[in-house]
């Protein structure tokens, strides 16, 4: 089975060429086919009219003025008459065409049913025709060129040089068939990955003003909604803090050790959501991209993270700087570590690694992981995955960071399964040598 191109572009010039050729092909078989009995007969005229004219000339030139009537006539139209013999060595015509055949049979029908053809006599290769004054019989060579005027020779030039004309205009048709849809599959891919792309040109055909105008609005409403739904997580995180820091203040003057204890670890774990909510909220795209050294970027961060787990490991390799948001890197590396922490037992291993063109950042640990089918699901904020987690209480955003984090840096965030157990989460960068 043929395949075709996977672009539109490609698709659509390929299928408009073969169109153009395919209609090219079975105009010229029209063609060939509508003059094929005209030329036939054009072809039969002129034969008849040399071998009426010659064998005239014969007839009216006095015998001792034949010789030099013969030599003229081949001198001067490339015209060779000569007698019949019977030792001549004769070429019969090859496969001739169906204009060819219908010629030969006019000619005989006008001529004499005795009218002999030939390709090649004594070795002379000509359209050998063969004609009688009296019962002597004679030769006549008629120069191909003369005769097999092909229709090829004319259609052939001039069909390529009208395709070679279509050409730009077939790809020039698919271009503008293409462009607007491949800059919507861009746009939409942008929308798809959380950035918001320049609104599309309204122009072209009118289904595509359409198309384009409703994406557009859609992009724009979608930002909005992304927009007010930061804003108000961000208000409302922020005033929490307030009766949060009350009851702090409330729990530490509490003589109940006990009580005093459960409010503080609640408290902590409530400015812990709370923290995250604004983290999720903060507009990190606004953020200024500086030359970074990961190497202490990640070591800075683990830092921070090493007396909470049980051991952690950092295996950083020869990466260079990188054009990065570093406090956005960081807040990402954080919620890695802090979730290895809190699931995935406290073993952690760090590994910073330049493969091909990009840098991976992998957090791996000891947990009883992700299963496969629901690691898409807990990239998306609020997610919390109750089943695949021993502990509950999460705000659902802390891999939803790392996500956006990834997209932020034209990066990719993957969750993949650890060789030793546990699970491995890939922050992967574009590397910009």
């Amino acid at each position: 089975m043929i395949s075709l191109p996977s672009s539109l572009l490609a698709r659509s010039f390929l299928l408009i060429v073969v169109l153009l050729v395919l209609s090219l092909a079975a105009s010229v078989a029209i063609f060939r086919h509508v003059q094929q009995e005209p030329r036939a007969q054009q072809m039969a005229q002129l034969v008849e009219s040399v071998v009426n004219l010659t064998r005239a000339a014969v007839l009216s030139a006095a015998p001792e003025w034949r010789g030099a009537l013969l030599a003229e006539l081949a001198e001067a139209e490339g015209l060779r008459v000569q007698m019949a013999d019977v030792g001549d060595v004769l070429k019969p015509m090859p496969e001739q065409s169906d204009e060819f055949r219908m010629m030969v049979e006019k000619v005989r029908a006008s001529l004499g049913a005795n009218t002999r053809f030939a390709s090649e006599r004594n070795g002379v290769e000509a359209l050998w025709v063969s004609f009688f004054i009296g019962n002597e019989e004679f030769w006549i060579a008629l120069p191909k060129g003369h005769i097999e005027r092909s229709v090829n020779r004319v259609l052939l030039p001039w069909s390529v040089l009208v395709l070679a004309l279509a050409l730009p205009g077939a790809y020039f048709i698919a271009r503008q068939v293409a462009r607007p849809l491949k800059r919507l599959s861009q746009a939409a891919l942008q929308v798809g990955q959380g950035t918001w792309p320049q609104p599309l040109p309204e122009r072209g055909a009118q289904e595509i003003i359409t198309v384009s105008r409703a994406f557009n609005q859609m992009s724009a409403d979608l930002a909005n909604n992304e927009r007010e739904r930061a804003l108000v997580l961000a208000g409302i995180s922020h005033d929490l803090r307030t009766p949060l820091a009350r009851v702090r203040i409330a729990a530490e003057l509490s003589a109940d050790d006990s009580l005093r204890e459960g409010l503080a670890a609640d408290v902590e774990q409530m400015d812990g959501v709370i923290q995250q909510f604004l983290d999720y909220a903060r507009l990190d795209e606004n953020e200024a991209k500086l030359p970074t050294d990961m190497k202490s970027l990640v070591r800075e961060v683990a830092q921070q993270f090493s007396a909470q787990a049980k051991s952690l490991s950092l295996d950083l390799g020869e990466v260079s700087a990188l054009t990065v948001r570093p406090l956005l890197l960081k807040r990402a590396l954080g919620n890695l570590l802090d979730n290895a922490i809190k699931y995935g037992g406290g073993e952690i291993s760090v590994q910073l690694k330049r493969e091909q063109d990009k840098v991976v950042l992998a957090v791996a640990d000891r947990g009883t992981g992700i299963p496969a089918t629901l690691r898409a699901a807990a990239k998306r904020p609020f997610i919390r995955l109750d089943a695949a987690r021993s502990n509950s209480t999460g705000s659902g955003l802390g891999l939803a960071i790392v996500d956006r984090a990834a997209r932020l840096h034209d990066g990719e965030f993957i969750l993949e399964e650890s060789a030793s157990g546990g699970l491995v989460a890939k922050l992967v960068l574009p590397s910009e040598n």
